[in-house]
């Protein structure tokens, strides 16, 4: 029988067809030997069909094929165990950022040298040694989907961009559920997923929530996602149902310093909680969310309008199947160097290890119903001038604008706080220019190394030879803090060995207090 067949005959029953019935596979190459067996990276491209009553815009104007539905296709990308039920179970689907898969630079990255999104190297191997296969789905419109299009009353071609719900949707049931493609190749992880989570990134935290609210997330009474792991992206929508007249996306516009006005992102429903309420009343059940912010994103995304919604400063209770995290002194992007118009360096805080503790985490609540850690968020205060935040939008008159509060250090307080902001070398600058090219990517202003120094440049910050009294006493408050947070469920102990190991061999001791050897005669 044809994949899916009985689930196309119920869909259609109700007016609606959606299926996966192609999935053609151009490329495959050794990806790496790992905990979890040898892995293979699969490049190809998935075709599906669509029914013309789909609630997409523009939907039912677009051409149909012999079947009287409607025809797409898109870029994937998977990274799987060459004997998938090796695996964990679970698989990620990731959905790239600006046609950059985002998945490996998230959950791979090694301290000190980030992975940039958009190359598939290994990294640290996390998401492999753990058994994860990977679906990179390419959704967005001229950025590796084909959607379907029609021709307005204009005699313009117009691109249904909304389809790019569906593409996702449609991967993720096949990849976990189906069995065979109209061709009768077989789903290469068949049987292999009990799983699935939805990753996304920024613009593709906001692809997920949109999806979320916009009903994509069930299929034949099944979640499509089961959880899912949004990261630096708190609030928000993905205005993709739309209908543009180039091949461009509409996705990859936001708001600027200078352009806090701009409509169609900052749209209702604005919290969490407002998306669930909107799933609730379509008697859907909600999938496990796991969401994680910059320090960044309350300056440059607005993201205290995420806990408090558009009106006054009460925060509002979060769904008990959401967690929020605050990862203090965060970029909402890591870059290995700061734009060259950016005033000072790169914020480089790296906090891939809390996106791999916490993805653990949510794999845990989606497969045994074990709850991660409570959420755990930075205070709030109110927007100073310096440095600066981006002003709430004009159209919404009663949003107020929070940042969160900081030390004598202006380091921010509570929230995740990973042992390099818990016994900090400099202070991580929340905002390094309100510029499009230097609002994302933090700043990092280093402490003075020795008092002299300090006083000579009149930082009335202590330097680091007055905050630590030897290498042993830093590396000490290291290792208490890598401690606690493994102990919270935000560290793992591999992460943890690196962070102390990178600490112990800072070099910046050896300038201020150089060690000294004791030697011992050696008997005779």
């Amino acid at each position: 029988m044809k994949p899916f067949a009985a689930l196309a005959l119920l869909l259609l029953a109700t007016g609606v067809h959606a299926e996966l019935t192609r999935l053609e596979i151009s490329s495959k190459e050794p990806f790496g030997s790992f905990a979890a067996g040898e892995y293979e990276i699969w490049r190809g491209t998935m075709h599906g069909e669509l029914s013309p009553r789909e609630k997409i815009p523009g939907i039912d104007r677009a051409a149909r094929n012999a079947r009287g539905l409607v025809d797409y296709s898109a870029r994937i990308v998977l990274i799987l165990p060459s004997e998938p039920r090796r695996g964990n179970g679970t698989l990620i689907v990731d959905l790239p950022n600006r046609g950059s898969a985002y998945a490996l630079a998230l959950y791979n990255s090694p301290r000190g040298e980030p992975l940039v999104s958009g190359l598939f190297e290994q990294g640290t191997g996390f998401l492999q040694d753990r058994g994860f296969s990977v679906a990179e789905v390419y959704w967005e419109l001229g950025l590796g989907a084909n959607v379907p299009t029609f021709v307005d009353e204009n005699g313009k071609k117009r691109f249904v961009e909304g389809a790019g719900f569906a593409i996702v949707r449609d991967a993720a049931v096949y990849l976990a559920r189906g069995t065979q493609d109209a061709n009768g190749t077989a789903n290469p992880l068949k049987g292999a997923i009990r799983h699935t989570i939805g990753s996304g990134k920024s613009q593709t935290g906001r692809f997920l929530r949109t999806f979320l609210l916009d009903g994509f997330n069930i299929v034949d009474g099944r979640q499509v996602f089961e959880g899912m792991h949004i990261v630096t992206s708190p609030l928000e929508i993905l205005q993709i149902m739309e209908t543009p007249d180039k091949p461009e996306s509409t996705a990859g516009a936001f708001p600027l310093f200078d352009s806090p006005d701009m409509r169609g992102v900052l749209e209702a429903p604005f919290t969490i909680g407002e998306f669930l309420e909107k799933v609730a009343a379509r008697g859907e059940a909600a999938p496990r969310i796991l969401m994680a912010n910059s320090t960044t994103d309350y300056y440059g995304r607005r993201a205290s309008l995420g806990r408090t919604g558009v009106a006054g400063t009460v925060e509002q209770t979060l769904p008990p199947n959401v967690r929020m995290y605050d990862m203090a002194g965060a970029s909402h992007v890591i870059l290995p160097k700061a734009p060259a118009s950016c005033p000072v360096a790169t914020g480089r805080l790296d906090w891939s290890p809390v996106n791999r503790a916490v993805l653990m985490r949510l794999v845990e609540w989606v497969d045994k119903g074990r709850e991660p850690p409570a959420t755990r968020l930075m205070p709030l205060g109110p927007a100073p001038p310096h440095p600066q935040a981006m002003r709430a939008p004009s159209y919404l008159p009663e949003a107020v604008m929070q940042v969160p509060k900081t030390d004598g250090d202006g380091n921010p307080l509570g929230g995740v706080r990973l042992p390099d902001v818990e016994a900090p070398l400099g202070t991580y600058r929340p905002l390094n220019a309100p510029t499009r090219a230097c609002m994302n990517v933090g700043g990092f202003v280093p402490f003075a190394a020795t008092k002299k120094e300090r006083e000579a440049s009149g930082d009335s910050r202590p330097s680091v030879e007055e905050r630590y009294s030897s290498r042993g006493d830093y590396v000490n408050r290291i290792r208490v803090a890598a401690r606690r947070l493994m102990a919270e469920g935000f560290l793992l102990a591999e992460d943890a060995a690196v962070i102390v190991d990178s600490a112990a061999s800072n070099p910046l001791f050896d300038k201020i207090r150089p060690l000294t050897k004791e030697v011992v005669g050696l008997g005779r």
